[in-house]
């Protein structure tokens, strides 16, 4: 039997389960882990709730088998239904499913100690390995595409909007220029290229490079997009008292999960309305006084842990027909185009060499 513990510490457990269990204590509580990976916060839910049942949801697929054969191992088997699936296709996942309400709604937006650990998986710059970091190995855009066919303009976009990097202009315009003499291919190239461009005295602690690796990351991924479509679903699917609860990794994750459950937090009404409507009355109440950090105990303890923003809401009266029809344009993408626009650009037409995604 795997020891899951020697190579899966879940960030901030105790209290997940803490926010997640109470909504799924009762009988027929279903709760939605829509980042399974190796399953730690998830078999903690089911251990903690004995009536729940969890639907886990990953585009890994072999972090998935592995999250299987866990729950085999913990002997959750019958109240676990594994789905291979981006988290963004929850409310279908749902709907084949036959389940039209949950209680509980999960997400750990961090990187599995799997795809961290397994070099060749190129999420890294700890490593040296190939430029990959794709999350669903069966996708064809890859960190060595992006840095290989991306015009400067969308490199330098990339680097900015998503890794908040200072020195973005200077990092694409130096991919692109060396590039040419050969292409980039390993996570040992891309720190160096970095390391050079980026000078001594404006670097952040750490790597470098942390910040680009960052932004391919989501680029490769469509991470943000994903999660701005996937909160409004989880919403949506939400039973009376159900909760949302997420982890968050990074500033701009921590940005879009916060906008999206102030929408919900807070009267929709004109300041100084001296009488407040029911139905603009809020629908969620906060679970966690802002967002929740790792005490330095827990960061000693799990050093991955330490940039982690824990927020949760509970539903706490029916949505309003116009939230509804807002999160059902923004699960559709339809609220987001702008913000996807400025954050992908049109690829076509922009990119050195073209691409097809």
């Amino acid at each position: 039997m795997t020891d899951y513990s020697m190579i899966h510490k879940p960030v901030l457990l105790e209290e997940c389960v803490e926010l997640v269990t109470p909504a799924i204590s009762g009988a027929g509580g279903v709760v939605v882990d829509c980042t399974l990976g190796l399953a730690g916060h998830a078999t903690a839910f089911l251990a903690a709730a004995p009536a729940a049942h969890l639907i886990g949801i990953d585009r890994d697929a072999e972090a998935l088998a592995m999250a299987t054969q866990r729950m085999r191992d913990a002997g959750f088997a019958d109240r676990f239904t594994p789905v291979h699936a981006a988290f963004d296709e929850l409310s279908d996942v749902l709907d084949g499913l036959h389940i039209r309400r949950v209680h509980a709604v999960f997400m750990d937006l961090g990187l599995s100690s799997l795809q961290i650990d397994e070099s060749e998986r190129g999420f890294s710059y700890a490593h040296d390995a190939p430029l990959d970091m794709r999350m669903d190995a069966s996708q064809e855009l890859t960190a060595e595409r992006v840095l290989a066919e991306y015009g400067e303009h969308d490199l330098e976009r990339i680097f900015r909007a998503y890794g908040e990097e200072r020195f973005s202009w200077q990092i694409a315009r130096e991919v692109v220029r060396r590039r040419e003499r050969e292409p980039l291919v390993t996570s040992r190239q891309l720190n160096a290229l970095v390391d050079e461009v980026v000078p001594q005295a404006h670097r952040p602690a750490g790597n470098p490079a942390k910040r680009v690796f960052q932004a391919l990351r989501i680029e490769v991924n469509g991470e943000l997009d994903k999660l701005a479509r996937t909160l409004p679903q989880a919403a949506l699917h939400l039973a009376p008292h159900g909760r949302i609860v997420v982890e968050s990794y990074h500033s701009l994750e921590d940005r879009t999960v916060k906008t999206f459950m102030n929408q919900g937090l807070h009267a929709d009404v004109p300041a100084g309305l001296p009488v407040i409507p029911d139905d603009a009355q809020p629908f969620f109440r906060a679970l966690t006084r802002g967002a929740r950090k790792a005490s330095a105990e827990q960061i000693a303890a799990n050093p991955r842990s330490a940039s982690v923003r824990l927020r949760g809401v509970e539903l706490v009266r029916p949505i309003p027909a116009r939230f509804r029809r807002r999160f059902d344009d923004m699960a559709d993408g339809m609220a987001n185009d702008t913000a996807r626009g400025k954050a992908h650009g049109a690829q076509q037409g922009t990119s050195a060499n073209g691409r097809n995604r």
